[in-house]
């Protein structure tokens, strides 16, 4: 059985290492460097959690051939992801810029941390704490306690 799974999870490995397929690969190495470098940072609209440089997914390889078209043609890597997120849109970036439109994307996460942790500070705060040198209970307040507990389940 573990066998099995160390053979599973290799092969999952091995199938998103090569997404790039080789007839995608430009001849020179210094814009393949560079469309890879693009690819990782783009991500796979049906995959959504990979780049697609990882994604085996027909968009993905789609996206990736443009990347290499528009440095081929001369551009930028700037210009390269301008021209990719003017056509899919700023969700198409792993990582997105931090403008008004994605404040909540950026500062959701750390205020709830914190809102979650000021909760904890004031309820750790509120909640009675019994003193270690609490008197006991005299028997006069042990039968009344004994008392109404009974009326409370009859």
């Amino acid at each position: 059985m573990r066998t099995w799974f160390l053979c599973a999870l290799l092969l999952m490995a091995s199938l998103s290492a090569h997404a790039v397929e080789p007839r995608e690969r430009l001849a020179d190495p210094a814009l393949e460097a560079r469309a890879r470098t693009i690819s990782s940072e783009l991500r796979c609209l049906v995959c959504q959690n990979e780049s697609i440089d990882e994604s085996g997914a027909d968009l993905a390889h789609d996206i990736r051939m443009f990347v290499r078209e528009r440095l081929t043609a001369g551009d930028t890597d700037a210009q390269a992801m301008q021209a990719i997120v003017s056509r899919y849109g700023a969700f198409v970036l792993l990582k997105p810029p931090v403008e008004r439109a994605t404040y909540v994307l950026w500062y959701a996460p750390p205020a709830l941390v914190l809102l979650g942790l000021i909760g904890t500070v004031i309820w750790l705060r509120r909640r009675q704490v019994v003193p270690a040198d609490a008197a006991p209970l005299s028997p006069e307040e042990t039968r009344r306690l004994d008392g109404l507990l009974r009326e409370n389940d009859g």
